[in-house]
């Protein structure tokens, strides 16, 4: 069984820093796109960022310039250091994987963590 964990939320004022992680785990063998998604309350849930299994990175727009994602394939393992946090970031991120595992070819997600930038 595969499981995608993420650490790394919480709470940080305004201005300030977080790196969330996803772990990804079990029988996998091939792990393609890993991306970052979030969804505030009240909002649809959005991309955040995206990297491929060779480093290409995507952003949302409003990130670009303060977030970056990279990836770790020896550990299965995706990062999204936030830097100059804004409250407008505030939401519930999850990480995405598609990857091949027992099951073949399938997208798995993160339980979520939240992240609360506030002053």
């Amino acid at each position: 069984q595969v499981q995608l964990v993420e650490s790394g939320g919480g709470w940080v004022q305004t201005g300030g820093s977080l790196r969330l992680s996803c772990a990804a785990s079990g029988r996998i063998f091939r792990v393609d796109t890993m991306a970052w998604y979030r969804q505030a309350p009240g909002k649809q849930r959005e991309l955040v960022a995206a990297i491929t299994r060779d480093g290409t990175t995507n952003y949302a727009d409003s990130v670009k310039g303060r977030f970056t994602i990279s990836r770790d394939n020896t550990k299965n393992t995706v990062y999204l250091q936030m830097n100059s946090l804004k409250s407008e970031d505030t939401a519930v991120y999850s990480c995405n994987a598609n990857l091949y595992g027992g099951l073949g070819w399938r997208d798995y997600w993160g339980q979520g963590t939240q992240v609360t930038v506030s002053s």
